[in-house]
Order: C-alpha cells, then structure tokens, then sequence
C-alpha cells in the first residue's frame, strides 16, 4: 500500500472506519504515514488528531478501542477504508457512530439472531424461545427436523403462503439451533464464503 501523503497540504489522509461486521460507517479520521503504522503496530486505530496536533489512539481514554481488521487505500491511494471491530461507542456522545446510528446491519436476520441471543442469555419466562433452549440440544435439533420435514411436505403442494411459513419456521429454529451450539448465521455464511472461493 503506498498511501500519498502530498495530496492535501497538511499531509493527513482521511481514513473512514467501518464495522467489519455490520458494514456500518461508524466515524471519521484522519492518519499520516505515523498514525497508519502505528495502527498496523498496535492493531487499534490510530488517528492524527488536528485539535491536539498529536497521534491519538480512539479509545485510549474512553477504552472503546477500534481493533483493527483490514486496511484498504482508494484508487488514487489518498484515502484509507479501515475495517474494525469497536469496542464499546465509537462517538464521545455516546452513541454506536458519529452519524447518531444504532451500529447494526440493515438486516432483519441480524436482529433476529440479537433477540435469540438475549434469550440465550438472560431467559425469560413468556418466551418460546426460552423455554425451547431450557429442553436442551436435542429438543431444539428434533423441533429443527420436525419443520425440515413440514417445509418438505409444503413444497410438493402449491400453497406459497403456506410454504414461505414453513420455511420461515425453519429458519427461525435453525437460528436457535446455531446460537444453542454457541454458532451464528455469520459462521454459517464464511464457510459458504470459502467454499465459494474454490
């Protein structure tokens, strides 16, 4: 990567700093050549800052670090795309990006899995979801059988509605049988991803 520098004329580059996992931009800043090797140094992203005309390390103060995933220049090499995993808020309000934006994906699966999760983690009497992880493993693997073969018998026929339902149902167990095995949708998704690669 061979980043120019001269482009702007207080030798800073803006480096713009992306959820690796929900793609969100999550805020802005700035690097010279010392900030962008301190970040590869450190693996937390390392601005300059303008204010105290100094390097600064998001988080050194607050501990919401950026941790560093992968660098990327644009076609003309003067500006960077960091791709980072924030621990904690990324903007001094307090709030997941400076752009005031819950740090999620526009993905209606990813707040499923949240949701799942939160019943995983702190049960609660009134959902289904709770009392299905509480009969173990081997419920929740049947109960994921059970609508495979619900799913199965509804494509043989020609109800749509009744076979988006089924596969709906599926879905959804399918999604508490990954979280009950301490897996989710994303491992599922990289492992298509490489084997899309061969």
């Amino acid at each position: 990567m061979n980043i120019d520098y001269s482009k702007y004329a207080d030798g800073l580059v803006p480096a713009i700093i992306q959820d690796d996992i929900t793609s969100k931009v999550l805020m802005l800043g700035f690097m010279n050549e010392e900030a962008l090797l301190k970040t590869q140094e450190l693996q937390k992203v390392t601005f300059f800052s303008r204010s105290k005309q100094r390097l600064w390390t998001k988080g050194e103060e607050s501990g919401n670090f950026l941790l560093l995933k992968e660098i990327k220049a644009d076609c003309d090499n003067d500006s960077l795309l960091i791709k980072a995993t924030p621990v904690g808020p990324v903007c001094h309000t307090g709030a997941d990006t400076c752009w005031n934006e819950k740090n999620v994906p526009e993905d209606f699966l990813y707040l499923l899995e949240t949701v799942i999760e939160n019943r995983k983690n702190s049960p609660s009497d009134s959902s289904y979801t709770t009392a299905l992880l509480g009969k173990g493993i081997n419920k929740v693997a049947q109960k994921v059988g059970e609508e495979a073969i619900e799913m199965v018998i509804e494509a043989k026929d020609n109800n749509d509605e009744l076979f988006l339902s089924e596969g709906a149902d599926l879905l959804f167990h399918y999604l508490i049988l990954l979280h009950a095995k301490g897996f989710a949708l994303k491992d599922v998704t990289e492992v298509l991803r490489q084997r899309h690669k061969k």
